[in-house]
């Protein structure tokens, strides 16, 4: 049966999983200089229209805090909404692992606003008793499923650039908005000014797998080391490299973020038809966040897992996946409606 309770509960495209077997063919060198690995880094190169530095890892939370943590100092910190990925769900990572402080902000929607940065820089920065703030981290999308457009991005990053910090995406959902504003990652991306992103893949269709993406080669001259020892340098690295290399030449990541987007949409249309629903965000990727009768919840929950993730407004998140299917959201509809006829 169809969760949406997230997109990590789908499986992977078939061609993922044959571009796995398919690399599992003899001996490749380890530790990354197989073919397998310099082909895919080679087509992440053309996909952003950069030299760019590429570090395989094996989830989203490594690429996020090897990434952001090999930009600071222990003196340094990175700013995000109080929502972010890095803040919320990774257990204290950062903190843990880099050791360095994160200084969350009030989100805007699920967004980071200019204003608010500000704000915390104009009292910190200079003073030896603050921590100095230097990276700026948001997801795309983010964590409410709203996006940020490609201006926005650029303000965002010309704005660190001219304090001296340094822009980092959360981009586990990054093809979802490359998709949903029918852009391109150059556009999205190189162009824009961003330093470092976390290049999601497992949330669209593959297996495992996702990359550390350096702008500039002397932020992440280091960032081999940092990996090692981060317990991220997979000696069988193709494994985790190979998927990359369909999920770019063919544009499976089109594909797969074109039929998610399209299906939490016809969702939502099928939704807005019923009574007491409500949308408190503008969501344009796969995510959704719907407000419910109260009520419907526990014959809900008795067939689908229901993510509430604000109790007070019985806000519930829903997710589509790249294999979702209309039938499958029909038939999900048609129970809802069942549960609003029997309470």
């Amino acid at each position: 049966m169809r969760m949406f309770f997230s997109d990590n509960n789908s499986g992977a495209h078939p061609k993922i999983l044959e571009a796995v077997i398919n690399c599992n063919k003899g001996d490749e060198p380890s530790y990354g200089e197989d073919k397998y690995t310099k082909r895919a880094i080679d087509l992440l190169k053309e996909l952003f229209q950069k030299d760019v530095d590429v570090y395989f890892v094996t989830t989203g939370t490594s690429a996020n805090i090897l990434g952001v943590s090999g930009l600071l100092k222990a003196f340094e910190g990175v700013i995000c909404p109080d929502t972010a990925h890095i803040n919320i769900d990774e257990c204290g990572a950062l903190e843990r692992f880099g050791g360095a402080k994160i200084i969350y902000v009030p989100n805007r929607e699920g967004k980071l606003k200019i204003e608010d940065v500000k704000e915390y820089i104009d009292k910190a920065l200079g003073d030896v008793h603050q921590v100095q703030p230097r990276v700026i981290s948001i997801s795309q999308i983010t964590e409410l499923g709203t996006a940020y457009t490609v201006d926005e991005i650029k303000e965002l990053a010309d704005f660190a650039h001219e304090n001296n910090m340094l822009l980092h995406i959360d981009g586990a959902r990054i093809a979802n908005a490359v998709v949903a504003f029918d852009s391109s990652f150059k556009e999205m991306i190189t162009d824009t000014g961003v330093d470092l992103l976390s290049f999601g893949g497992t949330k669209n269709g593959m297996m495992m797998g996702e990359a550390i993406i350096s702008f500039n080669r002397e932020l992440s001259k280091n960032f081999n080391y940092i990996r090692k020892q981060g317990m991220q340098l997979v000696s069988k690295m193709r494994f985790i490299s190979a998927q990359f290399i369909p999920y770019i030449e063919e544009e499976i990541w089109r594909e797969n973020a074109v039929n998610s987007n399209n299906m939490a949409q016809y969702l939502k249309d099928q939704l807005a038809k019923l009574p007491g629903v409500e949308f408190p965000y503008v969501n344009v990727g796969n995510m959704l966040f719907v407000q419910i009768p109260r009520k419907w919840n526990q014959l809900l929950e008795k067939r689908y897992p229901v993510y509430v993730t604000d109790y007070e407004t019985n806000t519930i998140r829903l997710v589509t996946s790249f294999d979702t299917t209309k039938e499958e959201v029909d038939t999900f509809i048609d129970y809802i409606k069942w549960v609003n006829e029997n309470i």
